[in-house]
């Protein structure tokens, strides 16, 4: 699992701590990058900004997206993530703290490929993490690199 990237998209540095410890937690071992906005994230992706030199071949082999980002909004990233040609694939788990049904139906119509609720308790954190990436990560069969 080591050399599959993951991409962390959290402005709050006690959630992406939690997140980054549920990760260690259940050995996924994986090059772990984390973005705090949404503006960052896409810079990430496609190799602008401070990720000018970045090789945008090598992208994520998940996701993790919060919604509620400085700059750019989640949905905004994940609008941009899905109609761009070399990133439509992506799989993007929102995993949020929110409750607001909207952003549900919008995350899932804008082509979110899981939404997540951050679990209060860290044990329920730790187990929700385990399972996304258990599939995200081992199981799921992603189409090739284009």
């Amino acid at each position: 699992m080591e050399d599959k990237l993951i991409l962390l998209v959290e402005d709050n540095p006690d959630d992406e701590a939690l997140t980054v410890r549920a990760l260690k937690k259940n050995n996924i071992g994986n090059n772990l990058v984390v973005v705090h906005d949404g503006a960052e994230a896409l810079d990430f992706l496609f190799g602008t900004g401070a990720f000018i030199n970045r090789d945008v071949n090598n992208l994520p082999q998940m996701i993790l997206l919060d919604l509620n980002l400085p700059k750019v909004g989640g949905l905004d990233v994940l609008h941009r993530i899905r109609e761009t040609e070399s990133t439509r694939l992506l799989p993007v788990v929102i995993l949020t703290s929110s409750n607001e049904e909207q952003d549900l139906i919008k995350g899932y119509s804008l082509g979110a490929n899981s939404y997540v609720r951050k679990p209060v308790d860290f044990n329920q954190f730790v187990e929700a993490v385990r399972q996304l990436g258990l599939y995200w990560l081992i199981l799921n069969e992603t189409p090739p690199r284009q």
